[in-house]
């Protein structure tokens, strides 16, 4: 996953802090604000090392392309691809983990779109987002400030050929399920407990016709008022967060049943 050359924002730059502060060139600040966020980031930029500038709230908005930079940016060294797709899947195989979930995003070209589905998918613990390299967004430094941190977190990846990806994670058993308006399963009817590609389309066209025919099934959300569908990052929210519900679930009902089936006595 690559990362802008510029970060803005107290949640992207934060994040970076955290998890590789040794990518960061310098932050530039902006020297008139003094309120306590600002004194808090600027104690744990110094635990850090990392080089401080001031700034004007001008100069810095000329950095970040934004007006939106809450008086802070870094211009930071790209994040290395740890992963190709194939290789996350087979690390997480090895780690054990027999259910991956992953976000498929196709045709989502708004930044602001893209960075709250990823902020969404990390907080539900999707293990990877994946979307066309065409007709796509890829992570630039809006998408990393409205996602919060989260381009630093979830692994993006960009393919070539979407519907051939599709079908490469049905040769290893995971799920793929499609959103669509007039589909006649609910989302409250579908099984997310195992290995699942949730599949959503830009709002308003959706997903393209050749990706809606390699899906496993289709989905809706039941929409109750006069509103006819949502936002792809609320829909990404509201499908995730149920899965989030019946894995949790799932996982409660196995733990529950393991730990009453280790205190039976044995039988004469």
């Amino acid at each position: 996953m690559s990362s802008p050359k510029v970060l803005f924002g107290f949640h992207a730059v934060g994040v970076r802090l955290k998890t590789a502060p040794h990518t960061i060139v310098e932050v530039y600040y902006e020297a008139t604000r003094r309120d306590a966020r600002m004194r808090q980031f600027l104690e744990r930029a110094r635990e850090a090392g990392v080089r401080l500038i001031e700034a004007d709230a001008l100069r810095i908005a000329k950095l970040a392309g934004s007006h939106g930079h809450q008086g802070v940016a870094a211009r930071v060294e790209a994040l290395a691809q740890q992963h190709s797709l194939d290789d996350l899947l087979d690390d997480l195989e090895a780690q054990g983990v027999r259910n991956p979930l992953l976000l498929v995003l196709d045709g989502v070209t708004d930044p602001h779109n893209l960075g709250a589905c990823l902020r969404v998918a990390d907080g539900a613990g999707v293990h990877a987002v994946i979307a066309p390299k065409d007709h796509a967004a890829g992570i630039n430094a809006t998408v990393a400030k409205v996602a919060s941190g989260a381009t630093e977190t979830v692994p993006y990846f960009m393919v070539t050929n979407l519907a051939r990806t599709l079908n490469e994670l049905k040769e290893r058993n995971i799920w793929i399920i499609g959103t669509s308006g007039d589909a006649p399963q609910s989302l409250f009817q579908a099984d997310f407990t195992g290995p699942v590609a949730l599949v959503l389309g830009a709002e308003g066209d959706g997903m393209r016709q050749l990706t809606r025919k390699t899906c496993d099934g289709l989905i809706h959300i039941p929409m109750c008022g006069a509103v006819e569908s949502l936002n792809v990052s609320v829909a990404s929210g509201v499908c995730l967060y149920e899965a989030v519900r019946q894995r949790s679930a799932a996982a409660t009902t196995t733990t529950t049943t393991t730990t009453a089936g280790s205190v039976q006595p044995a039988q004469a």
